[in-house]
């Protein structure tokens, strides 16, 4: 994680010999770009998916995906920056 200022961190991430599996069509371009936001604006924002039957998966409690209408997949996460699956990583 690297700090970009303003409260925003990017990531990139590396694991040899590891079984990409389904994630290795996207090596040497981009997964997915997350968005982090306060718990009561995920709430909101949700509901505004909801509202346009926009298509998402909600992975976990605090994480919905979708894509943007260029096909770029969004998260639009609760956590902290710095913070994942419980741990902080910053």
């Amino acid at each position: 994680f690297f700090d970009i200022g303003n409260g925003n961190t990017v990531a990139f991430f590396d694991f040899p010999g590891l079984d990409l599996g389904p994630y290795a069509e996207v090596l040497g371009g981009l997964h997915h770009l997350a968005i982090s936001v306060a718990p009561e604006t995920w709430a909101r924002l949700k509901a505004k998916l909801d509202d346009a039957g926009v298509a998402y998966q909600h992975i976990s409690g605090s994480s919905i995906y979708f894509s943007d209408p260029d096909g770029t997949r969004l998260e639009l996460i609760s956590d902290p920056l710095g913070h994942m699956y419980g741990s902080d990583v910053l």
